[in-house]
């Protein structure tokens, strides 16, 4: 077999390596955007739905009062007493059950309050065997 001629004297070889010059230049770009973009943007707060009024008040309810120390107040039928955590479950049970029907407990705490002391209380309600628990909130006009 007679040799081959090559064409232009040198020998080319495929290239099978990606170039990855245009990926790091691509790269480089969103990060340098996002480096400028990062410290323009504001911290949002959470959008808390707003609520409406019920259709039908209650004739009586207890309030348990979450105070900013973490004490708290039970008050039912005009009675304002503080009471542990510990005791509320049982105080609010002997309450309802003194009542006609399923009286609810409601929950008020002022909003400096932590969530966690809300939901303990909420929790020991409910564990005891309370059976209505709502929160109490205030309405945006006032």
């Amino acid at each position: 077999m007679p040799a081959m001629a090559s064409r232009g004297g040198s020998r080319r070889r495929s290239m099978n390596e990606i170039n990855m010059v245009p990926f790091i230049d691509v790269m480089l770009v969103l990060l340098i955007i996002f480096m400028v973009t990062a410290p323009m943007m504001t911290p949002s707060s959470v959008n808390v739905p707003s609520v409406g009024k019920g259709a039908k008040t209650p004739k009586a309810f207890a309030q348990v009062i979450v105070e900013k120390d973490g004490s708290i107040q039970l008050k039912a039928d005009g009675n304002e007493r503080t009471v542990s955590l510990q005791a509320l479950g049982s105080a609010a049970l002997k309450w309802q059950k003194e009542q006609e029907g399923d009286a609810p407990v409601l929950i008020t705490a002022d909003k400096t309050v932590s969530y966690d002391s809300v939901v303990q209380a909420m929790n020991v309600l409910q564990r005891a065997g309370v059976e209505r628990v709502g929160l109490m909130v205030k309405s945006s006009g006032n």
